[in-house]
């Protein structure tokens, strides 16, 4: 079949045949409205009413309020220590004394009221609803350092400034940007402490200021919510679960009504007199024990109401699976449920949940970067830390890593096992397994000498401790076992 034919062949009497049944306008797709827009055009109407949605959300949600704990246990968990990488061991320990101290509420928090991993926290928590955050780095003299840090909701945009600072550029939401789009000043609008009434507007330079979100699309600008596809599902749960709970309480009360019964004529005619004493219903209650009586011809009807929640636990649950995938995280993570989980089943989803939390992780690391840099650079402007060619080669100097809090092991034979077995194949080094675990290696190992030292002195052999030939004495074999 030629080429024509085929076309031919696809057509309807006075339509062309769509090739994709996603494309037909027909019935079940006719409230399917989509358009192509740029993501700044599409985001721009709804962004600050999501926001306000999520907010809400974030303020009644049980469901939501699980998913973003899950971020924050996963993302900053107890902190994340410094380790710096002058190649000055010396150096090292000063400089990582000195960023401690700073990272304390009064050094590091321009309000004094948060400590760095605090303001963590928060970080993460305002990135997932809000879809972004601003990070002011502020020169002061408060701390012990003439540097803090500032954060902001992106609610502090002034989207009405609209006179850009330099020629060229462009100012949108509140936003300054270069004929490609670069981000080369911020309008902060400022509040009176109790934020009620603004008081002008601060133009901030972007070396100063470090923006958090996440960029969906290259044409996308600023933020959107990161709850903006789970919203409505959360909260057809929760419409749910109160309808449920209604239904619940309902059932479980026991109501009467009472049916009257009309005499057959009007009381004191034809010889047919009414009742000497006519019994109100009103305001009375069942009580236990309780002996009362009804108007003549009046009749008791009981209401029962049947119907349980059996079937609303597997709903809800489906309800919160789909949320949680939304989100990139298990069932379990979002619900704390492990009720249907084995070693290996919690194994993989851990696995599959780090993948998430690690893509939040390299956006949060890099704001840990640009905020250890000016610390850094604070030191030794401020003569706390001397390190004579540091401009020489700033680079090297400001080389470090970042060790999250461990986690605690599912399984900690097997767990321990399984590292054994990597580090006696060469699969991963010490340095690797201290970092997992939280640990400086290098004061891992100074620790265990010692011990090891003051063990000798003892008499005490703790052969656990030494290793030969890539085995640890003392120490059980991998055994590979899995679930039974």
């Amino acid at each position: 079949m030629g080429l024509f034919s085929w076309f031919l062949s696809r057509r309807r009497p006075g339509k062309l045949e769509r090739g994709y049944d996603a494309g037909h306008g027909g019935r079940l797709n006719t409230n399917w409205h989509a358009s192509i827009e740029s993501a700044e055009a599409h985001d721009r109407l709804d962004r600050d009413l999501l926001r306000a949605r999520a907010r809400d959300l974030e303020n009644n949600s049980d469901i939501i309020n699980g998913a973003l704990s899950a971020y924050r246990r996963n993302i900053v968990g107890r902190g994340w220590t410094l380790q710096a990488g002058t190649g000055d061991e010396a150096l090292n320990g000063e400089i990582e004394k000195l960023w401690r101290e700073w990272c304390r509420a009064r050094n590091c928090d321009v309000t004094g009221t948060q400590s760095f991993t605090d303001l963590l926290r928060m970080m993460v928590e305002r990135k997932k609803v809000d879809g972004g955050v601003l990070v002011l780095k502020r020169y002061t003299n408060y701390g012990i350092l003439p540097f803090q840090i500032q954060v902001l909701e992106v609610d502090e945009l002034d989207e009405m400034a609209g006179t850009p600072k330099h020629k060229g550029n462009r100012v949108v939401g509140g936003i300054e940007y270069s004929p490609f789009n670069r981000p080369v000043g911020f309008f902060i609008r400022q509040y009176d402490v109790d934020g009620l009434r603004t008081v002008g507007t601060q133009y901030v330079d972007a070396k100063d200021m470090v923006f958090w979100f996440r960029k969906r699309r290259p044409s996308q600008i600023r933020e959107i919510t990161d709850l903006a596809p789970v919203m409505t599902r959360v909260r057809d749960v929760n419409e749910f679960i109160t309808a449920v709970s209604v239904k619940e309480r309902i059932a479980a009360c026991l109501s009467i009504f009472i049916k009257r019964a009309l005499p057959a004529s009007a009381p004191g005619r034809n010889g047919v007199k009414g009742p000497a004493r006519e019994v109100d219903y009103a305001g009375k209650r069942l009580t236990p024990g309780m002996i009362s009586e009804l108007n003549a011809g009046d009749d008791a009807v009981i209401v029962d109401p049947k119907g349980t929640a059996d079937d609303a636990g597997g709903f809800v649950k489906l309800l919160q699976r789909l949320v949680g995938a939304a989100l990139g995280i298990s069932y379990e993570a979002a619900a704390r449920d492990m009720s249907e989980t084995n070693y290996s089943s919690a194994r993989q989803s851990v696995i599959e949940d780090d993948l998430t939390y690690a893509e939040e992780l390299d956006g949060l690391i890099a704001v840990m970067d640009e905020i250890y840099e000016t610390f850094l650079i604070s030191a030794v402007l401020a003569n706390k830390v001397g390190i004579p060619k540091f401009w020489e080669d700033k680079r090297g100097f400001m080389q470090h890593v970042w060790v999250g809090t461990p986690k605690p092991w599912i399984d900690p034979q097997k767990e321990a096992n399984a590292d054994k077995t990597a580090l006696a194949t060469g699969q991963k080094t010490f340095k690797e397994i201290s970092a997992e675990r939280g640990r400086d290696w290098r004061k891992q190992i100074d620790d265990m000498s010692e011990v090891i030292g003051y063990a000798k002195q003892k008499g005490i052999d703790l052969g656990g401790m030494l290793f030969d030939q890539g085995t640890a004495r003392g120490g059980a074999e991998p055994t590979g076992d899995d679930d039974p």
